[in-house]
């Protein structure tokens, strides 16, 4: 019989791995895992303020991750330097400034290694509240503006010309990747997220045909990633977040070896 733990931690990585599935694939289709890492970085932040404020720490790297998320979408809208340039600043500042704040209350009950690489056994039930009912939140809004955002990955200029408010599905984008990325912060850690996200999608891409074909397969993989890495993990005894990506590692280097022999064919 399954302990507790692992129960939750189970119905949290399959939990992630759906909701994953749809913002994965966006982020693989518009190339931005770099803005993901940034929000990710200034994970660390969110606790410190946190602690700092004695609240609940999910609560306070949402509040920090979408602080981050609207920041960038303010950002987007100058044209002095390129956004990669702009998101490597803010990315290396966020994740300096939360190391060092994270420094200041290591005197306090602040599991740095369990942010930084994830507790995926650590969850507990309140974490699942998050996880579940903000994870419909976000998947509602995915599927209400999901034509639109497929549509702004083909072709934003297209986009616009055929009226569609790709501003606004920016926007929403950015904020929701954020809010994700910080309830499964805790699952994968700050710096291992961004492979959650993109390993299914990209394992997905060579076998999908449609838009929400692959959305399918990438929810089929990641939740194959997150209960495997999560036995995995157990069995051999190794720290639950990296065991999810290195199942997902070897899933998406499965996919990427029968690209290329379809290639060279």
């Amino acid at each position: 019989m399954m302990e507790p733990f692992f129960i939750r931690a189970l119905l949290a990585g399959l939990g992630l791995g759906i909701i994953a599935a749809p913002l994965g694939c966006l982020v693989v289709w518009r190339r931005m895992s770099y803005f993901g890492s940034t929000v990710a970085h200034a994970g660390l932040l969110g606790v410190a303020l946190g602690l700092l404020l004695d609240m609940d720490l999910t609560l306070g790297v949402i509040l920090v991750s979408l602080a981050i998320g609207g920041l960038l979408v303010v950002m987007q809208r100058q044209r002095m330097l390129p956004v990669d340039s702009l998101l490597g600043i803010l990315s290396h500042a966020a994740l300096a400034a939360g190391l060092v704040a994270a420094a200041k209350l290591s005197g306090q009950r602040l599991d740095l290694m369990g942010y930084l690489f994830g507790d995926i056994f650590a969850i507990t039930n309140t974490d699942l509240v998050w996880i579940f009912a903000g994870g419909a939140v976000v998947l509602a809004i995915v599927g209400w503006l999901w034509n639109t955002l497929v549509a702004v990955a083909v072709h934003e200029e297209l986009a616009a010309a055929e009226g569609l408010d790709t501003r606004r599905a920016e926007a929403a984008l950015i904020l929701i990747l954020a809010f994700t990325i910080a309830i499964a912060m805790k699952i994968v850690g700050v710096l291992l997220i961004i492979a959650f996200l993109i390993m299914p999608a990209a394992a997905a891409r060579p076998f999908a045909t449609t838009p929400e074909g692959m959305v399918g397969l990438a929810a089929l993989f990641g939740v194959t990633g997150a209960v495997g890495g999560l036995f995995l993990s157990n069995g051999w005894d190794i720290a639950g977040g990296p065991s999810i990506v290195l199942v997902l590692s070897a899933i998406a280097g499965f996919s990427m070896t029968r690209l290329v022999f379809a290639a060279s064919r």
